[in-house]
C-alpha cells in the first residue's frame, strides 16, 4: 500500500486547489468546513489509509494553500461544487465514498444533489439536509446568527481580529485550534476568503426547495455542537429517498472529527465497509 502522502496543485473550474492524497483503495473525499483547511481531518486520515481507502483531501476554494478568488460570488456554491467536480475529473475518479464537515457538509449536500452519479454515500458531520437546515426551528436560527454578521464586510473582519483576535475566539468558542487559524487566516486574504462562503451564499440556510438525495447518508451530530441543532440533523430522514442512518455523539463539540476522533472514526469505517 501506498503509505507516502502526496500534495498535488490541481487546475480546476478557473482556480487552483491544493490537494492532499494518501493511501490506495477505493477513494474517500474528505471536505473540510469553516475556518478550517485539510489538516482538520488529520484525525481520520491515518485510520482511512490504514483500513485500505485512498484519501483526497481538497484545501477548498481560498482555504489553506488554495488559490484565494477575487469575488464575492466565486464563493457561490455552485463554484464549490464545480470544483470538486472538475477536481474528481481529472483525478480520474467517477465516484468516491464523501465525507463533508460544516462547510464542507453544506458543499456535500449539493454535490450529492445535483450529482448523485458521483456518489456512493455520503456521511454529514454537523449539517443535515438543506430542507432540514432552512426548517430547522427557532433554535437552529439563534445558533446560526453569526451567519448575519458575517454579512458585514470589513466590518466583521475588523472585529474578529482586534484584540488578538478575541471576536473570532468568541465566535469559534474553540481554543484548541485558534493558534492554527490565526496563522492561516491571519495571512492577507484569507479571512475574507473564508467569510465570502457566507457572503455568496446567504440564500443558502433559508432555502426550502431542495430536492431529496437520492444515495445513501449517514448523519453525525454531536451533543455540545455551537452552530447546529440536532433537530435539523434528525429531520433530514424526511429528505433522503435511500437508506439514512443517525449517530450522535455525546460531549463533544462543533469540531467533532477534532474532539472525539477514537467514536467518529470507527462509526466513519464502519459505515465506509457497508
Amino acid at each position: 500500500m501506498q503509505m507516502n502522502p502526496e500534495t498535488r496543485t490541481i487546475q480546476v473550474n478557473g482556480t487552483s486547489l491544493s490537494v492532499f492524497i494518501q493511501g490506495e483503495g477505493p477513494d474517500v473525499l474528505l471536505v473540510h468546513g469553516f475556518p478550517d483547511c485539510h489538516t482538520s481531518w488529520r484525525h481520520q486520515i491515518p485510520a482511512l489509509v490504514a483500513a485500505g481507502y485512498r484519501v483526497i483531501a481538497p484545501d477548498t476554494r481560498g482555504c489553506g494553500e488554495s488559490a484565494i478568488s477575487p469575488a464575492v460570488s466565486d464563493y457561490h456554491v455552485s463554484n464549490l461544487v464545480a470544483d470538486l467536480v472538475a477536481m474528481l475529473d481529472v483525478l480520474a475518479i467517477e465516484k468516491v465514498r464523501l465525507v463533508g464537515h460544516d462547510w464542507g457538509a453544506a458543499i456535500c449536500w449539493q454535490l450529492v444533489l445535483a450529482h448523485p452519479e458521483r456518489v456512493d454515500r455520503y456521511v454529514a458531520l454537523s449539517v443535515g439536509h438543506p430542507t432540514a437546515y432552512a426548517r430547522g426551528g427557532l433554535l437552529q436560527k439563534l445558533k446560526g446568527y453569526y451567519i448575519l454578521f458575517l454579512q458585514l464586510r470589513g466590518i466583521s473582519e475588523f472585529l474578529l481580529t482586534r484584540w488578538n483576535w478575541l471576536g473570532f475566539r468568541l465566535m469559534t468558542r474553540y481554543p484548541p485550534e485558534m493558534d492554527h487559524w490565526r496563522a492561516t487566516l491571519g495571512r492577507p486574504g484569507r479571512l475574507t476568503a473564508a467569510l465570502n462562503y457566507y457572503r455568496a451564499n446567504l440564500d443558502l440556510p433559508f432555502s426550502r426547495n431542495n430536492p431529496p438525495a437520492t444515495v445513501p447518508v449517514l448523519g453525525i451530530w454531536s451533543s455540545k455542537d455551537i452552530a447546529l441543532a440536532e433537530r435539523q440533523m434528525l429531520e433530514t430522514e424526511k429528505y433522503v429517498q435511500a437508506p439514512f442512518q443517525y449517530r450522535r455523539i455525546d460531549d463533544a463539540g462543533h469540531w467533532l472529527q477534532l474532539d472525539a476522533p477514537d467514536e467518529v472514526n470507527p462509526i466513519l469505517l464502519e459505515y465506509l465497509r457497508q
